[in-house]
């Protein structure tokens, strides 16, 4: 489903050269569900960033199901995104002007699906989440976990074979966190969605089939269970 060759992502800062990838091999098999672990700082977000096509790397190649998107143009990969790739934040990124069903419909406008159809995809997606009661509150109407479960639908909206998570439940507390990783596994389990999750939560790791453990840009550790 994914493959890293030799990729490696360089930053200046000032007189340094920062190293947040350095030569890494990956495969993600489809189906999978991947946590990526390590301090702060050892290459795991940028790692996300590179995969989901989000930036470019200073080298390698970045292939998602045979597809080479490493010199794709910006316009080309927001098309490739748009149908391969769904992305959960820890920040939620919702429309605070919009309701759930709304926030929702977004990536549906953008795909260009037709007026008639979008309610009902957004509908069901909520519904998948549990929130379809919900579907006319706005984001400062909803708790932290309903907000997490919207940016969830829309990410499943468009249904992407891949899901990426960037501390999916690093603002939520450890309840309604254990109820958001039992949505994802759900998700990952029935519908066969490739999921790959940055968090330095272990407790989110141990649900994973698969830990990566970064450590200065390189994958240190690579176990599947």
């Amino acid at each position: 489903m994914i493959e890293l060759k030799n990729v490696s992502q360089h930053y200046k800062m000032g007189k340094s050269i920062v190293k947040a990838l350095d030569d890494v091999d990956l495969d993600i098999i489809s189906g999978e569900l991947t946590a990526l672990i390590g301090p702060s700082g050892s290459g795991k977000s940028t790692l996300l960033n590179v995969t989901g096509g989000l930036v470019k790397p200073t080298k390698g190649d970045v292939r998602i199901k045979d597809s080479d998107i490493t010199n794709y143009s910006e316009n080309d990969m927001c098309l490739f995104r748009r149908d391969n790739v769904g992305f959960i934040f820890q920040s939620f990124n919702l429309n605070p002007t919009l309701s759930a069903l709304e926030n929702v419909m977004m990536p549906l406008i953008y795909a260009r699906v037709a007026q008639n159809k979008r309610k009902d995809m957004a509908t069901n997606a909520l519904k998948l989440v549990g929130l379809d009661d919900r579907k006319d509150h706005r984001p400062g109407e909803l708790s932290g976990g309903q907000q997490q479960r919207v940016s969830i639908a829309r990410a499943l909206v468009n249904n992407p074979e891949i899901v990426l998570c960037d501390e999916p439940t690093g603002n939520l507390d450890s309840e309604t966190g254990r109820e958001i990783l039992s949505l994802i596994t759900r998700m990952n389990k029935e519908s066969k969605v490739t999921f790959i999750i940055v968090t330095h939560d272990i407790n989110v790791a141990n649900i994973c089939d698969r830990i990566i453990t970064l450590k200065d840009g390189k994958i240190l550790k690579d176990e599947r269970k």
